[in-house]
């Protein structure tokens, strides 16, 4: 994972901010790898206090306790208004250890607006000292003013050959090839590919859903898939599906929607993650996507002729 990051261009932009001393007072990371998304925000937070991973203080920042380094939630929550409150709070207090502070908000997308909204002042005005990286993985569910206050570092998917070498790295598996052929450019879908398990059923309701070309057949897939536990996952497996079919459709290959439907899949899906943060019926909301799909599709093909 340390390779992949560190080659990017949002990991060069933020070194260069670094080694120059002109560090911004807040960063949006975007980058969609979910699984990854925390290992990443800490090779950035390794490079903001200028530290590796071999040093004691790099090994504090990777295990989470280091004393100006607040990671929030807690892995595997939420950021709740109580959680931000604290954070606010412990912004008032000067650094402990260095003379700068690192506030990283490894889910930010997935707080609620209530919460971006208390936070929206302390972003654009911090005390002396303060930073915040903000991490991502949609942008859709996050406001305009907080994308406003912060310099957005967006990290795109990454080739098939870098994650295959990546998977090669954790260890020889006969599915590596597979996986980084299929997983969008995403490392931790990769991961999830070669692992095996509850990735299965995401990515053959993915597959289903994103080759329904068949208005008639849009009711029986929403109801099949309409109660899956897995709602944010099946929705990142869906954008993932319609990035690689734009991809192949670009590069003259046969696929089930046109270029230009694809496009609107891929916005539809941005929306349904925003809808799906007010607890919009799950069923309701994928009809709704493969449908407006492919009266897309449909509309184009007129067009073509």
């Amino acid at each position: 994972m340390k390779r992949l990051i560190t080659g990017t261009t949002a990991y060069t932009a933020f070194s260069g901010d670094v080694d120059s001393n002109r560090i911004s007072h807040a960063y949006m990371l975007y980058f969609q790898d979910a699984k990854n998304m925390r290992a990443a925000l800490k090779i950035f937070a390794l490079k903001f206090f200028g530290v590796n991973e071999n040093c004691p203080d790099g090994k504090r920042i990777l295990n989470e306790s280091f004393s100006d380094l607040k990671i929030f939630p807690e892995e595997g929550k939420k950021i709740t208004a109580d959680c931000a409150s604290a954070m606010l709070a412990d912004c008032a207090l000067k650094p402990l250890e260095r003379e700068k502070k690192l506030y990283i908000i490894s889910s930010f997308n997935d707080s609620a607006p209530l919460v971006q909204n208390k936070l929206l002042k302390t972003l654009e005005e911090p005390y002396d000292g303060v930073h915040f990286l903000l991490g991502v993985t949609s942008l859709a569910p996050v406001l305009d003013t907080v994308k406003s206050r912060v310099k957005m570092l967006t990290i795109p998917p990454f080739s098939e050959t870098e994650i295959f070498s990546a998977l090669e790295r954790k260890g020889s598996n006969p599915l590596n090839g597979k996986a980084s052929e299929s997983c969008g450019g995403i490392f931790g879908v990769a991961e999830n590919m070669v692992e095996g398990g509850w990735f299965a059923e995401i990515n053959s309701a993915a597959e289903e859903i994103c080759t329904t070309a068949d208005i008639g057949r849009v009711g029986e897939v929403a109801v099949k898939y309409g109660d899956t536990k897995y709602k944010t996952e099946l929705l990142s497996a869906i954008a993932l599906r319609y990035h690689k079919a734009l991809r192949d459709s670009v590069n003259g290959k046969q696929t089930c929607f046109t270029a230009p439907a694809l496009i609107f899949a891929g916005n539809c899906t941005d929306k349904a993650c925003a809808d799906l943060k007010f607890n919009a019926f799950f069923q309701g909301l994928l009809y709704d996507l493969m449908l407006r799909v492919i009266e897309e599709n449909e509309k184009w093909l007129k067009l073509q002729g």
